[in-house]
């Protein structure tokens, strides 16, 4: 029998990655390109300028088909997954009249505003993008969370005329929605010619992000946690309910229809944290790296290994992008001495990381009354030793590392098997396509000591809040009167 391929598509905040696998979920070959610098040109706009997030998947999609050494008439089918909280307005054809507006950009967090008379349509990224590789108006209904009116616990648009017209967007602006697994359409021609992808074959609808990521990772029950390590880490359990009103997590689309991802606070701008010390540091980072021969983030893993736990003291609070509402807020290092360098940096960063995530995951737990026995971690923290090991001893429970790393793609591409009829339900292909690779028990030591740093950590933003307040305040007064 003729051994058969799926192309999973993960369209991601840094980056776009496309990944051809098999159907037992293993990786064939892998590109991937990073996006261009967000575009920020005045308070509040954040934007992904040009047509980045369609450009770079063209480019990755090249690459990968350039290296594939397999017959691409045996690929079966596309699976398309992106970021999600984003707004593209489109034309009647289906391209875009502005940039793609960020999950950061400030526009999100309220309802629609039609200032241009081009725009047809108000989509969200895998809306926009499905119509560019297929000309099909079709989105996945499970990325339409935040500024859409859209009832999550019905799958649907809100029935209440009310409640769906408080949102501003009319029917005929938005496109037709689909369930994940559900075929939006067929690669079209243009999108064929640039990228060597086979025309004609079926793009399936999958989630927002983080929900492939979750079904690429293996979550099936609310016994293991999913840690996304990505430029925003958030932390999840799936469920077959809907919780209207929790107070320590929301509700969210799975990547498999009527079934949820249950996520807890996060961090903005996580381990982007990470590769703003790396560029911060700079030629002595490069030096290193280069002596060592291996890349940045492994010099910098190699180098923290060697600081004990607890980083000597030194805490990191993980707000350099603060929230909305609380715009106060700053990232901090806490507790610098003659001993500290840039690895101690590092490794309070990785720790703070976890803290958060383990005040946060613990909150979830003890609200729907569950216990979680195993954690994965995925995303680009999950390649280095040091911060799957540092997770466990936070945790204090088994920290796992899949084969695939890039779980939202491996998420895409479960949603073509299903739907090509590869395997028959979301489990038999969750079951067969993914398998763990590393696993990191706590060390009892460690346990010990970030149970108590980590209470330390959860305490700082209350004794700093005042402080941070009456910076801005002072700025804010500078600022005014300079205008003046």
């Amino acid at each position: 029998m003729t051994k058969k391929y799926i192309l999973g598509i993960d369209g991601g905040s840094q980056s776009s990655k496309v990944v051809i696998f098999d159907t037992d979920g293993r990786v064939v070959c892998e590109a991937s390109q990073a996006l261009q610098p967000l575009y920020t040109p005045e308070p509040g706009v954040v934007e992904h300028p040009d047509d980045d997030l369609y450009d770079s998947i063209v480019a990755a999609a090249s690459r990968v088909m350039k290296e594939f050494r397999g017959d691409p008439a045996d690929i079966i089918g596309v699976g398309l997954c992106t970021i999600r909280c984003c707004r593209a307005l489109t034309r009647q054809d289906g391209t875009l009249v502005e940039p793609v507006q960020s999950w950061m950009d400030e526009r999100l967090a309220r309802p629609y505003e039609h200032t241009n008379d081009e725009v047809a349509y108000v989509t969200t990224t895998s809306g926009y993008l499905m119509g560019r590789l297929t000309g099909q108006l079709t989105d996945t209904v499970a990325n339409y969370i935040g500024p859409w009116p859209m009832d999550v616990q019905t799958w649907d648009w809100f029935s209440d005329q009310e409640t769906f017209d408080s949102f501003n967007v009319s029917r005929d602006m938005l496109y037709r929605v689909q369930m994940p697994g559900d075929v939006g359409g067929y690669v079209n021609e243009r999108f064929s010619a640039v990228t060597g992808i086979p025309q004609g074959l079926p793009v399936v609808h999958t989630a927002n992000d983080k929900a492939a990521e979750a079904l690429g990772a293996g979550l099936r029950d609310e016994t293991t946690g999913l840690v996304s390590l990505g430029t925003y880490v958030t932390g999840m359990v799936v469920g077959n309910e809907y919780v209207a009103d929790s107070a320590s997590y929301f509700s969210n689309f799975a990547s498999e229809p009527h079934r949820y991802i249950y996520e807890c606070g996060g961090i903005r701008r996580g381990m982007w944290t990470v590769s703003w010390l790396r560029n911060l540091l700079g030629d002595e980072i490069r030096a290193g790296a280069a002596a060592a021969g291996v890349s940045g983030d492994e010099h910098l893993n190699t180098l923290a290994a060697q600081v004990a736990a607890g980083s000597d003291g030194l805490l990191c609070v993980l707000d350099w992008l603060a929230p909305p509402t609380e715009p106060h807020r700053k990232g901090m290092f806490v507790g610098f001495d003659e001993r500290h360098g840039y690895a101690h940096m590092y490794r309070a960063i990785l720790e703070g990381i976890a803290f958060t995530m383990k005040h946060n995951m613990m909150a979830m737990e003890a609200e729907r009354q569950i216990s979680i026995e195993t954690l994965v971690l995925s995303g680009g923290g999950s390649y280095s030793d040091l911060c799957m090991q540092i997770f466990a001893d936070v945790f204090g429970i088994p920290v796992v590392r899949n084969e695939v790393r890039n779980a939202a793609g491996l998420g895409a591409a479960i949603c073509v098997a299903v739907s090509c009829g590869v395997y028959p339900s979301f489990g038999d292909a969750s079951h067969a396509m993914v398998r763990r690779e590393a696993r990191f028990e706590p060390n009892p030591r460690n346990v010990t000591l970030y149970d108590g740093l980590r209470e330390v950590s959860a305490e700082l933003r209350a004794q700093t809040d005042a402080i941070l307040l009456r910076t801005r305040r002072i700025l804010l007064d500078h600022t005014e009167a300079n205008r003046t």
